[in-house]
């Protein structure tokens, strides 16, 4: 039997992907090893990971909640701890809810959701009509309505005061920090889905005022935001007169906000609370 021409080179290519600071360079030589045709188009492969494009970006897919969705070069790379404004929305969202993902990116949250919750509207909006059109493919067979748009202003005005859940998982990195982050989401990830203004809050503070018209009484919004950004979010959510609650899941490194428009006018205040794999659950299987 030949010689294997991927295995023969295995130990080099993941030296040299550790080199390059891949923290996890054994798997990601096996992916790209499996994504590659020949040892020219894995060669190729490997050269543009080293020089900074995301992993996600080469294989054309990437893993989120047990899935594989499709990403595009230039979209938004789904994180893994964004399962937490899964989690989160899955737990307050109640039968058959009609809900909106907004800066949706690639779809990632719309595809978990729509398996896990059967909504009776679920729409998908996203100003970037690259993400758009990646979240169609991968939305594609399901009832979901994917359109391009800034935040609220492309749904349908019969929804407003209707919806159930409002999740986010919007651009909070403030301005001056984007220079800093890593070279494959700041040369390879659209601005769009990454600049959230000067303190980073920009765009979720417009998300939390449209949620006051947009969600039911007793409906939630639920956004993804940095632990230190947090309080000052729920500042804002508290004057708008939503009741927010701090989210932390440490097993994702993850912080969000659930808030709640308030169905009556009463002492409600918000509170710290921890969502993961467990206590997410709403009752359904997925």
């Amino acid at each position: 039997m030949a010689p294997d021409p991927f295995q023969h080179d295995h130990a080099a290519l993941v030296a040299r992907l550790r080199a390059a600071g891949c923290v996890y360079a054994e798997d990601e030589a096996d992916l790209l090893t499996a994504a590659a045709g020949s040892p020219q188009a894995l060669a190729a492969l490997t050269d543009r990971r080293v020089a900074g494009e995301p992993l996600e970006h080469l294989l054309g897919w990437a893993e989120f909640c047990g899935r594989r969705v499709a990403v595009d070069p230039g979209v938004f790379v789904p994180r893994a701890r964004t399962a937490l404004l899964v989690e989160a929305a899955a737990s307050v969202a109640g039968p058959a809810p009609a809900l909106v993902d907004l800066c949706c990116g690639s779809g990632a949250i719309s595809v978990a959701l729509v398996d896990r919750l059967a909504p009776r509207w679920l729409a998908a909006v996203d100003v970037d009509p690259a993400a758009v059109d990646c979240a169609r493919r991968n939305l594609a067979g399901r009832d979901v309505t994917v359109v391009q748009g800034d935040l609220y202003d492309p749904l349908p005005p019969d929804w407003r005061g209707r919806l159930d859940v409002v999740v986010a998982n919007a651009p909070y990195v403030p301005t001056p920090a984007v220079a800093l982050l890593p070279a494959e989401a700041r040369l390879h990830e659209a601005s769009v889905a990454l600049d959230g203004g000067t303190d980073g809050l920009t765009v979720l503070r417009r998300v939390a005022a449209g949620a006051v018209d947009w969600l039911r009484p007793g409906g939630h919004l639920v956004v993804e935001v940095s632990a230190g950004q947090a309080e000052a979010l729920c500042t804002a959510m508290t004057g708008l007169g939503l009741l927010p609650t701090v989210l932390r899941a440490e097993e994702w490194d993850a912080t969000g906000v659930l808030a709640r428009r308030p169905d009556r006018v009463g002492p409600e205040s918000g509170r710290s609370g921890r969502v993961g794999p467990e206590s997410g659950r709403s009752g359904r299987s997925g």
